[in-house]
């Protein structure tokens, strides 16, 4: 009994909390059944549309990943509706203070906006993909999705960094075309450069059939003159992403070929010389 003499029902009380539990598990459930079909449906769609108008494999990715994080945020948006409508929240006064919310982003979340125009400007001018190996703020690696707020790209050493579209100014990409393999080697002033450059032609023609290549490799000639070698060049246009494993490969097959030729890959030397007193 309250002060005032009205009883409390609880049976009614009881039957409210189990009538709003059953919706919102009803809620979840309804959530947890339509994000993985959205999520089927939207790249199903992608990929079909994108086969007639033969887009590449990883515009297909970047569009597939971004329309995929904006249905999470529609999700997040109608299933926080859902459940302010089902507990009996009047949500006209959130609506209607829509101006309010404009007002706000106009002052305190300037930087959320200019991510999202950045981002969707990145897109249409395609600067990145999926896929593709760059360089932008202060960064580099493999991009793995373009998102509405941040493009989350994948160093080398493992590390997913989260870049805000706004902090991305400029970007090199490393994967627009053929990339170029280049490896630069020093032989000692001693050894002949016009047979240590036979050699090493010999090497770039054992890669002339590697697939990883679109073109070469050549000799080109003395690079530059050291504190102790004679800096020679070796340079070829591969396929993307195949520059790195074919320099590997290249230096490899230097080495033994400067082995077997007798000629020297000068290296640090310490000179002391002792005066009699």
């Amino acid at each position: 009994m309250f002060e005032d003499g009205l009883a409390l029902d609880w049976g009614y009380i009881l039957d409210t909390v189990i009538g709003f539990g059953i919706q919102i598990i009803i809620l979840i459930l309804a959530m947890m059944i339509v994000k993985p079909i959205g999520k089927k449906i939207i790249s199903a769609s992608i990929r079909k549309s994108s086969s007639k108008q033969r887009v590449s494999e990883a515009r297909i990715q970047t569009l597939e990943k971004l329309l995929l994080n904006v249905f999470s945020y529609v999700l997040i948006f109608v299933f926080v509706v859902m459940f302010f409508a089902i507990i009996g929240l009047d949500i006209a006064p959130l609506i209607a203070g829509a101006g309010v919310v404009g007002l706000a982003i106009g002052f305190g979340a300037q930087g959320l906006v200019s991510d999202i125009v950045t981002g969707f400007f990145i897109l249409l001018e395609k600067q990145v993909d999926v896929g593709d190996y760059v360089t932008t703020a202060g960064y580099g690696g493999i991009v793995e999705e373009v998102g509405l707020r941040t493009t989350q790209i994948r160093g080398f050493d493992g590390t997913l960094h989260f870049v805000p579209n706004r902090e991305i100014s400029g970007v090199s990409n490393h994967s627009r075309g053929n990339m170029r393999a280049l490896v630069d080697i020093g032989i000692s002033y001693d050894d002949n450069i016009d047979e240590a450059m036979s050699v090493l032609q010999g090497v770039c023609q054992e890669f002339e059939s590697d697939p990883r290549f679109a073109e070469g490799p050549d000799v080109l000639g003395v690079q530059a003159f050291g504190s102790s070698e004679v800096v020679l060049r070796i340079i070829g246009k591969t396929l993307n992403m195949e520059q790195f494993g074919a320099e590997r490969d290249i230096r490899k097959r230097i080495k033994e070929a400067f082995d077997a030729n007798n000629i020297e890959i000068p290296f640090p030397h310490q000179v002391y010389i002792q005066k009699d007193k």
